[in-house]
This record gives C-alpha cells, sequence and structure tokens, in this order.
C-alpha cells in the first residue's frame, strides 16, 4: 500500500500523463458521483461511459478495479464463481481510500497510479474491447478525461497493471 502522503492527486496526475504522452480532452462539470448524476444532469459527452466498481474478496486479501458500461446491472455472485474468488463485495469508502488514494464517487481506472504496489487487479468488460473514448475521472469527480483505448493502455502498462477481459455477467 502506497501511504497517504505519496497518493496522487488530479493536478500531479494531469502532470504525470502529459510526462507520458497521453493528453486526452478534459470536460470539467459539476460533481458526479454516480452514472445517475451525469443522467439527471443531461451531460452529453462522446465516448463510453463506464461504471466503476472497485471489489474485494470475502477476505478483504484481493481487490479488483472492474470497469463496465455505466449501464450495466452486474451480477457479483455469478462474476465471482466465473473468476473463482470466494464471495465478491463492494470494498468499503476506507479500503478505497487506502489502496487507490480516492473517495467514493471519484474512482476510475486513473486511480490505478496510486496503487503503486499493484493490489488491485484490473478487470475489463469484454464489451468494452471495441470502445473508445473511456471517460474516466482525473482522481476527482467534477472532471472527466476521455481516454482512448490505447492510452487506456499505455496507462495501464506503465502503472503496471495488466487488464484482464472478461465476459462480465449481468442480473
Amino acid at each position: 500500500m502506497t501511504a497517504p502522503q505519496d497518493m496522487m492527486h488530479s493536478d500531479t496526475l494531469m502532470q504525470q500523463l502529459t510526462h507520458w504522452g497521453i493528453t486526452p480532452p478534459l470536460i470539467e462539470h459539476p460533481p458526479l458521483y454516480t452514472c445517475q448524476d451525469a443522467d439527471r444532469l443531461l451531460i452529453s459527452r462522446p465516448g463510453t461511459r463506464l461504471k466503476n466498481l472497485f471489489l474485494r474478496d470475502n477476505y478483504g486479501r484481493r481487490h479488483a478495479l472492474l470497469l463496465t458500461r455505466a449501464d450495466k446491472q452486474v451480477d457479483l455472485k455469478a462474476l465471482s464463481r466465473d473468476i473463482g474468488w470466494s464471495r465478491l463485495g463492494f470494498a468499503s469508502a476506507e479500503r478505497l481510500q487506502r489502496y487507490l488514494g480516492v473517495q467514493p464517487g471519484h474512482v476510475s481506472v486513473l486511480a490505478l497510479v496510486n496503487d503503486r504496489a499493484q493490489q488491485v487487479e484490473l478487470w475489463l468488460d469484454k464489451e468494452l474491447e471495441h470502445g473508445d473514448d473511456f471517460h474516466c475521472h482525473p482522481l476527482r469527480n467534477t472532471a472527466t478525461l476521455l481516454l482512448s483505448q490505447a492510452d487506456l493502455l499505455s496507462f495501464t502498462a506503465r502503472t503496471g497493471h495488466t487488464p484482464l477481459w472478461l465476459p462480465v455477467p449481468s442480473r
């Protein structure tokens, strides 16, 4: 785990992305804590909207960040069985802060920049394989980056997180 004082924040993340040659469009907006918040505000942005679920196994020893379509209702029981983890559940706000350095409503794939010990697995829904311009909060929920799939894969390689593409069951 990274010490709280070593966690990256939005401004330093943006500088790091630029250093890595990743310069996606940035859209500022009112705070969005959930996908439904964007729906209520009628915020229209091009690209692929994402739902970001920070999950843990039953024992709290393993953690994963799952990216799927914004409108998908994930069947965690079936996913747990498919992936071979003991009873998947949502990780607490404390775990989210400890492992990814963000608060609920601010999580996206970009928070993996704070998981320097690679204690969080990255799972991507196979339905996203042909998506592009992925909507990602830059460690704050008052902006969205439109991250191309090439930039997303470059970012995950830079942070040492190899994505696992898997079929995500829905309810």
